[in-house]
């Protein structure tokens, strides 16, 4: 698949937010000052992203270093691979046999993992017609991405409210991990007239390579209603979760919560982003090889916004103060944040009034010392998020751009 097949995938437009059911708020936290839309407004603008082709596409790299893609085009999950670290790919192969509504914007698009004996997993959000309303869905291969299993639902709730923002996390002995935001919950409070703040973070596990997935479970309550969940494992094989959350009245920062059975939900940042509001603006997780968590996220809080990155040394019990990045002139937004032992990088975007740069810095040393930041890609009109992804060596940057078509750029050889 050449560059311009690639191009071909995605709208031309400007990825934007449909918005979200945020307790009477938008999406857009810039517009939150301006009064949250009318119920038909949210069902216009609904209505709208369920028409169009997505600009985003996921990235990731097999255990053999194969670098796969995933991307939407008329209601289908296309999964195609590279060999030549994205010089060439093959043709696309429909995941979903049935078109169907699928989210795929920066913020909840389709995800890719891979099993312990090549197996090829694909997770995403199918997008239902009532506003905000969604089911985690999920096929895999046992081919090599030749052909996919029937696709099926993983939430066992399949009321028509938001089972969304999906996560996938494959363990080393081959558990499937599967999380998303769930509203299950607060519909159920608010049914018998209680008030609940924001979703809650579901999971559900497979032991059987995806053929098929465990009971629903609820992980927290209060998790804001459109910001996605990063996860990683830890060197112990347990899941890691990093979400935006609602601590008190409306407060939006950030939770980390170890799924050993033991560990307690800990607050990881403490910005005091009072919001009534979703954000639509998730965090960035990566773990390394000694255990180190490292995060990266965005806040609005007033006086502080812009990015921030921090790191624990102890499984997420206590944080190194956090670190800004990003000129906060140039809109900083979308950190990502990966780690390959004692090297870790982080990337972002900025926009300049004119065009939009991805900006990368450089630690070598766990964290404690970056290098300057510099400029690793730009484009001129709309693109997806940054990505980082690694085929376990080397670092890179994965990125979309309407007019520049796919860019996959190794990092450390950047200037």
């Amino acid at each position: 698949m050449t560059a311009s097949v690639i191009k071909g995938l995605a709208l031309a437009g400007m990825i934007g937010l449909a918005g979200c059911a945020a307790g009477g708020g938008h999406a857009r936290h810039a517009a939150a000052k301006a009064g949250p839309p009318t119920p038909a407004e949210r069902a216009q603008m609904w209505q709208k992203s369920l028409a169009r082709d997505p600009l985003s596409m996921t990235a990731a790299f097999d255990p053999k270093g194969a670098l796969w893609l995933a991307s939407v085009k008329g209601g289908r999950v296309l999964v195609s691979y590279s060999g030549d670290k994205g010089k060439s790919f093959s043709e696309p192969v429909p995941v979903n046999p049935e078109p169907e509504h699928i989210a795929a914007d920066g913020e909840n698009r389709p995800k890719l993992a891979f099993g312990p004996k090549g197996e090829v997993y694909v997770s995403w959000t199918r997008s239902l017609e009532a506003p905000f309303s969604g089911h985690a869905r999920f096929a895999r291969s046992l081919d090599g991405g030749k052909s996919f299993s029937a696709p099926i639902t993983v939430n066992t709730d399949l009321q028509e409210i938001s089972h969304r923002f999906e996560s996938m996390l494959v363990s080393r002995r081959g558990d499937i991990h599967l999380f998303w935001l769930d509203k299950r919950a607060a519909a159920a409070v608010e049914g018998k007239g209680g008030k609940y703040s924001g979703l809650a973070v579901y999971r559900a596990r497979s032991t059987d390579g995806g053929a098929s997935f465990g009971a629903n479970n609820k992980v927290a309550d209060h998790s804001c209603e459109c910001c996605r969940i990063a996860v990683a494992l830890d060197t112990d094989d347990a899941p890691v979760l990093f979400w935006r959350h609602i601590f008190g009245k409306n407060t939006r920062d950030h939770a980390l919560l170890r799924l050993d059975g033991r560990s307690a939900l800990v607050r990881a940042s403490e910005d005091g982003w009072e919001i009534d509001a979703c954000p639509h603006h998730g965090p960035s997780l990566s773990i390394a090889d000694d255990g180190v968590y490292h995060l990266a996220w965005y806040t609005g809080a007033e006086g502080r916004a812009g990015l921030y990155y921090r790191r624990s040394r102890d499984h997420g019990k206590t944080f190194t103060a956090p670190i800004p990045f990003g000129n906060r002139n140039a809109q900083p937004a979308r950190p990502q944040v990966l780690s390959l032992g004692t090297r870790v990088f982080l990337a972002w975007k900025e926009f300049d009034g004119t065009s939009t740069a991805v900006r990368w810095m450089r630690s070598s040393d766990g964290g404690a010392t970056w290098s300057a930041p510099a400029v690793v890609a730009t484009a001129a009109g709309a693109s997806d998020h940054p990505l980082l992804a690694s085929d376990g060596v080397r670092a890179y940057l994965s990125w979309y751009a309407a007019k520049e078509g796919y860019r996959l750029l190794e990092l450390e050889a950047t200037p």
